[in-house]
């Protein structure tokens, strides 16, 4: 039969023969499985000893060498039409006669031939590559981890590994190699990491993370040589200035290397066997994923196909699943491919989709950047300013699920608002297209996902088991999550409360396990009730005022910042252009002139704007980063604190001028105000929360309003519990009347205690009440009985919270101020790390190999006209090559 005949008609008994057996073979051996003929039988030959494997999990192999990495639960190999030769090596293909002949000599005839043999790991051609390590296979990572081992033994010290390659493959070798006990060194040849899939900004603050790790980086470096002993042991690296460039080498000591600059296709097959090639490689085939001889097919990362190769997963299933369909009477093409990327290397995420670079023509450019944190957050739109085109984000990827549904269409807000580590935070809590693909993996998308909740799949587990959404990568569980949770509260279904998919726990029972076991750190907190490895944005900011609540010490220490939002980090809330402001606290809003003459001299020295706050507190606003602690200096020589307007705390206590000023006033509103706030200044919450003192019943301070309102009466204080402003207001519900000052105290500390207990993450005082009503019919009477009446005999409990809380208050700018170490959380500059430039006043920047300095008003007017550097206006938005 001639090599270029039409294929086998569907329905005929067929054997179809997969060579290879990676994440590619095993989704069209699935697929193949649900469409095939009964009289089908489908042969794997894989050439290593172990049943297909999740290659994109390998990084997991170094915390856990002997973890099984394989696809699905096994049953699929048990199929009676299914066959799985592991240790099965094809070593010729006979195209004429249609047969397979592996390495010890058995012939393997086949219908249809599908290539599916993946990619090895580049080895650099240099003097002593054969010294180096690849990160490719299981086996390879366990040789890293049993070399790492045999080294620090050697050599009685952490030995120093040498990473070739700055992508996805070196990075993650990278952490995986400090997770063993080894020091890694990151070289590429570009001036930034992950420069495939960032722009430089993305990639200058990929550098300044990883570094922040205690990773080296080594960028514009070209190995020329891997150095070892008469022994053999591998002793130094060897770079030149540029590619084949021997003049000006310098070396670097190192103790292993390991070779993760990129794949190469396995495609030397293929081409034996006469078929053609990309010129880069890959097997050519045409959008069907067919070869010129109909009998022969590619998926995966050896394929070429729309003009190139593909080395992520969603390529390589999407191929699967169309030559399963074509493979079984279907007509699949592939026209496109989602290479959206998630990830997280030593804490740092890191997410892109579409159009990173911003090439559409008339495309703008909407980003905020502080390299000096790490962060750096890009959207791509069109010109009008609307339709998602593409974005980039580095150290908080957070809107990465919100936005790439959307790539394509119009976003339902300014772009502005995605940017949350500008403080934006104006994205609609909408439901997202159905049509929209949540998991780029499997190619799910939300209307696949509602409808399983509809059918019943009512938590993650069944979600993952029935859509196969999040089964892959990962990186779509936190919207998986989201869009279950929506749908079964439109279905009017009660949603679980576990606080997300790393803890079943929900934050109250947390905060009690907690408590009892007296965990002071995130990775203890992890490890002893939830899963995984690095939890995520819902349960790190929980676990983090849980910490705050109960450990009562400086909230950035013990690596507890990270945990920490921006506004938190900085002990300071950004602002929409990316400044800070400065609020102290001013007790009851009770000031002293000389105090006032400090704000206002501050205000004059670094022409902040000013204002009274409706917190009655007088704001500060405009502070770059790096003028945080020198401005709190001065405000803390002066007696001021800090107001705790960037926390879950206490905000502010309002007050009237009561009964010392006002004729109507009928008991001291301002002098509780004050002891209110001292008390409780500091204390962390699951929401912010604030207090209103008012002296009479003309309620001038709006108590009602206020998750804690006291107003007075005759014959002492009545309390209103569980108020709040904000986009759903509450008023607030009467406690109790005629209250003694001491009574006050006594029910306010009882309260806020049980509150900071039992409440969800992210709850203010007004939901919680609304939750306790709900569950016990009338939540303020609830709350009496275990306030008033001891229910539940905790409120001794509660009152030595609170105390304990009182005794330990440390003002946290005064605590940053006498400490050399944290200050350092104010570099503004990676090149001037103890000083900002010389003109305090330059707001735009340029991004000059890694260095950022003040933009000249020559460039500003070059960039202003579309020519010239890119610029970065520090912390602000603005349209790259478009006037500012």
């Amino acid at each position: 039969m001639a090599a270029h005949e039409t294929p086998t008609a569907p329905g005929t008994p067929r054997t179809i023969l997969v060579l290879g057996g990676g994440p590619a073979a095993f989704r069209l051996v699935r697929a193949l499985a649900e469409r095939s003929g009964p009289a089908d039988r489908i042969r794997v030959l894989m050439d290593e000893p172990y049943d297909p494997y999740d290659r994109v999990a390998l990084e997991q192999l170094f915390a856990e060498p002997d973890k099984d990495l394989t696809l699905g639960d096994g049953s699929l190999w048990n199929e009676p039409a299914i066959e799985l030769l592991t240790n099965t090596r094809a070593a010729r293909v006979d195209r004429d006669r249609r047969v397979v002949t592996d390495q010890g000599g058995t012939e393997h005839p086949y219908d249809e031939l599908v290539f599916a043999t993946g990619s090895r790991a580049a080895v650099i051609p240099i003097p002593g590559s054969q010294h180096a390590h690849v990160f490719r296979t299981v086996d390879d990572v366990r040789t890293m981890v049993s070399e790492a081992a045999r080294l620090q033994e050697r050599l009685g010290r952490r030995p120093r590994a040498v990473v070739v390659g700055g992508g996805l493959l070196g990075l993650e070798a990278a952490e995986g190699l400090q997770r063993v006990g080894a020091d890694p060194v990151i070289l590429d040849v570009a001036s930034w990491l992950l420069s495939v899939e960032l722009d430089q900004a993305g990639g200058y603050a990929v550098n300044e993370a990883i570094r922040a790790t205690g990773i080296e980086v080594e960028c514009g470096a070209f190995i020329s040589s891997v150095n070892s002993d008469n022994t053999g042991e591998v002793v130094s690296v060897s770079l030149a200035q540029s590619l084949g460039d021997e003049s000006a080498a310098r070396t670097l000591p190192a103790d292993m290397v390991v070779m993760a600059a990129g794949i190469r296709p396995n495609d030397e097959l293929a081409k034996a066997a006469g078929l053609r090639l990309g010129e880069r490689g890959g097997i050519l085939v045409d959008d069907h994923c067919r070869t010129a001889d109909p009998h022969v097919w590619a998926i995966g990362e050896v394929a070429n196909i729309l003009g190139r190769t593909w080395g992520l997963v969603a390529p390589a299933n999407a191929m699967a699943e169309a030559t399963a369909r074509n493979l079984t009477g279907g007509d699949a093409e592939v026209a496109e491919f989602d290479v959206a990327t998630k990830l997280k290397f030593s804490g740092v995420e890191v997410a892109g989709f579409g159009d990173r670079l911003g090439r559409t023509p008339g495309s703008l450019e909407v980003l905020y950047a502080d390299p000096a944190r790490g962060m750096y957050q890009k959207v791509v739109v069109s010109q009008d300013a609307k339709t998602l085109l593409g974005g980039v984000f580095v150290g908080d990827a957070s809107p990465f699920d919100s936005l790439k549904p959307l790539l394509g269409r119009e976003l339902p807000a300014e772009p502005g608002a995605y940017l949350s580590a500008a403080g934006g935070d104006g994205v609609p809590d909408t439901e997202l297209p159905g049509d929209a693909i949540l998991c780029s993996c499997n190619n799910v998308d939300f209307a696949t996902v509602r409808a399983a909740v509809d059918d019943g799949a009512h938590d993650v587990a069944s979600l993952k088991a029935c859509t196969t959404a999040g089964t892959q990568c990962g990186s779509c569980v936190p919207m998986l999550q989201k869009t279950l949770e929506q749908r079964m509260k439109a279905m009017g279904l009660t949603v679980s409360k576990a606080l997300c998919e790393h803890f079943p726990m929900s934050r109250p029972e947390l905060y009690e396990a907690v408590r009892s076991t007296a965990l002071e750190d995130f990775e203890s907190v992890l490890a002893r009730f939830g899963t995984g490895e690095d939890g995520c944005a819902l349960c790190k900011p929980a676990v983090a005022s849980i910490l705050h609540s109960q450990v009562h010490a400086y909230s950035l220490d013990g690596g507890r910042g990270t945990l920490q939002d921006t506004n938190d980090r900085n002990m300071a809330n950004m602002q929409k252009d990316g400044t800070y402001s400065v609020i102290p606290r001013i007790p009851g809003g009770e000031i002293t002139p000389e105090k006032l003459g400090v704000l206002a001299r501050v205000g004059q020295e670094y022409g902040l704007y000013t204002k009274i706050t409706g917190a009655q507190r007088i704001g500060l606003y405009g502070a770059r980063l790096e003028q945080l602690p020198t401005i709190w200096k001065e405000l803390v020589d002066a007696g001021f604190e800090s107001g705790s307007a960037y926390g879950k705390a206490l905000r502010n206590v309002k007050s009237c001028i009561g009964s010392s000023w006002c004729r109507f006033g009928v008991q001291d509103s301002v002098a509780l105000a004050v002891d209110l706030e001292n008390r409780y200044r500091g204390l962390r919450s699951p929401h912010k929360f604030k207090f209103g003192v008012s002296g009479c019943s003309r309620e001038c301070a709006e108590a009602q309003g206020k998750d804690v309102g006291v107003i007075a009466t005759t014959n002492g204080w009545n309390l209103f519990l569980g108020g709040n402003g904000g986009s759903n207001p509450a008023h607030g519900r009467l406690f109790a009347k005629d209250l003694t000052r001491e009574q006050v105290f006594r029910y306010i500390d009882r309260y806020l205690m049980y509150y900071i207990r039992t409440a969800d993450k992210l709850q203010r005082t007004a939901r919680w009440l609304e939750d306790l009503d709900e569950r016990y019919g009338d939540g303020m009477q609830h709350v009496r009985d275990v306030i008033q009446h001891d229910s539940l005999g905790i409120c001794a409990d509660l009152e030595a919270e609170v105390a304990r809380h009182i005794d330990a208050y440390e003002d946290e700018w005064a605590a940053t101020l006498a400490d050399p170490d944290r200050l350092r959380r104010f570099r503004a500059f990676v090149n001037h790390p103890e000083s900002a430039p010389e003109d305090v006043n330059a707001r735009m920047y340029v991004l000059e190999r890694e260095q950022i300095r003040p933009a000249t008003p020559e460039e500003i007017a070059r960039s202003e006209a579309g020519e010239g550097h890119k610029l970065l206006v520090s912390g602000a938005r603005i349209p790259v090559g478009q006037p500012s």
